[in-house]
């Protein structure tokens, strides 16, 4: 594309100044010319105020020598015969007696080739008696084509500068073209290499700064569909979990034999085949922002906890855990899916059964402010040592077994509203979790713990 741009334009701006160039090389050489027969002329008439006087050819040679053409040699009078005077020639001649009669016949001035070079202008000039004279005047080649040749060489010149400025303007803008759809393709390449950070500078011509444009918001659709299809892919195992946690629970009642043993390896293999599908979808998930699960859902959040509580309450019950719940006797509406509010619920009570001892009561609190609805979830247990580190990404506070997507998911859910989450000590004497689901669309948030804020590019949780 570059150098078709190049060859285009060197093409044309030849062919523009073959135009001008050449014409106006032969309008200086016609110039020329005529500037040469111009003075030959004025040349020759110095000589007409004396064949008007005297035709004595005596005379007429003094008068010949004192121009400035006679004086050079270039100047000759041929006289016809006058009388009994015979015709007299003052000087060579050049053209010849045929061209001489000629001129003298047709009464105007007419030029004639010279042999080996040169022109000579011959002047007819009336005399006094009637007859015509004739005033030749030589004119050399070199005086013909005086300045052509420089004029030339510099229309020659100032063309080929013009085509050389011409190839390097058309070489810049060429770059110009190229060098965004260069990167356009580089980019390309790169997201079909799976490289998904790959974005294209939005500059270039008009129509190249819209295909970069495009390039970009398709590439972060991308990157935006890849990171929902894995956290789907993640936070769906994840939920697998929570029958897990029962199902494991129950084993632990099974007492001992074969078959309990099958049954408790065959639920702990399963747990683990669910951890390292929640692992490899973590790791393999880009870096964006958050999906926001909740957007154009809602639910009412009373409803979901209750139901969520009447299930783990029956584990609960199993082993021997004191369980309270208040805030839930009137209706609560929160801008969050319950299938998603529930998976949080669930990610949460889940942490607490596979982290606490059994015996080890704990609590799920609602509070309802006109501005944003707070859910607590405390226990008695041993809390956690690293509040920062828990709600890092990839780090469930040191709890062995974790996969480090509990408070993520929980994560998720508070920021899609506005909101966030918050670690800390309850007055239970373990660990308090606290969801704050902003219902206008503002972060809120008050004392106590570390809290994870919104809008991180790299979304980091347990």
């Amino acid at each position: 594309m570059r150098w078709a741009l190049v060859k285009v334009c060197l093409a044309v701006t030849a062919m523009v100044v073959v135009a001008f160039a050449v014409p106006l090389g032969l309008v200086v050489q016609e110039m020329a010319s005529d500037r040469a027969f111009s003075n030959a002329e004025r040349q020759a008439a110095t000589i007409g105020p004396t064949l008007s006087i005297t035709t004595d050819p005596a005379q007429l040679r003094k008068a010949v020598e004192t121009t400035q053409m006679g004086a050079a040699g270039r100047m000759a009078v041929h006289l016809p015969a006058i009388g009994d005077s015979p015709p007299a020639d003052i000087g060579d001649g050049w053209a010849g007696e045929r061209v001489v009669a000629e001129t003298r016949r047709m009464g105007r001035a007419t030029t004639a080739t010279v042999p080996g070079g040169g022109s000579a202008l011959l002047q007819p000039t009336a005399l006094g008696s009637g007859d015509i004279a004739v005033v030749e005047i030589l004119v050399p080649e070199s005086e013909v084509s005086n300045g052509v040749t420089t004029a030339w060489a510099v229309l020659a010149g100032v063309g080929l500068a013009l085509i050389v400025g011409s190839v390097g303007v058309a070489d810049r803008l060429g770059a110009r073209l190229v060098r965004p759809a260069e990167r356009l393709a580089d980019a390309a390449h790169q997201l079909g290499e799976g490289r998904l950070g790959a974005r294209v500078p939005e500059d270039g011509p008009k129509e190249l700064r819209s295909a970069a444009v495009a390039f970009n918001a398709m590439a972060d659709q991308v990157v935006q569909l890849l990171a929902n299809e894995r956290e789907l892919a993640a936070d769906l195992s994840h939920r697998l979990r929570t029958p897990l946690t029962v199902l494991r629970l129950n084993t632990a009642s099974l007492g001992d034999g074969p078959a309990a043993e099958q049954t408790r390896a065959a639920v702990e293999q399963l747990e683990r085949e669910v951890d390292t599908i929640i692992r490899t979808a973590r790791e393999q998930r880009p870096a964006t922002g958050p999906a926001g699960p909740g957007a154009g859902a809602g639910c009412d959040a009373s409803e979901v906890i209750r139901d969520r509580m009447a299930f783990w309450s029956a584990l609960a019950e199993d082993e021997g855990r004191e369980v309270r719940l208040a805030g839930v006797d009137r209706t609560v509406r929160i801008p969050v899916a319950r299938p998603e509010l529930a998976a949080a619920l669930d990610a949460m009570l889940g942490n607490v059964f596979r982290h606490t001892p059994e015996g080890t009561p704990f609590a799920v609190d609602v509070h309802d402010t006109p501005d944003a609805v707070i859910v607590l979830v405390s226990d008695a247990g041993p809390g956690i040592a690293d509040p920062d580190a828990a709600l890092r990404r990839g780090n469930d506070g040191g709890r062995d077994g974790s996969t480090g997507l509990g408070l993520d998911i929980v994560r998720r859910v508070a920021e899609s509203t506005g909101g966030d989450v918050r670690l800390g000590r309850s007055v239970l004497g373990g660990t308090e979790i606290r969801v704050w689901i902003a219902l206008d669309g503002r972060t809120r948030g008050g004392p106590g713990g570390p809290r994870v804020r919104r809008g991180r590019r790299k979304r980091r949780g347990a």
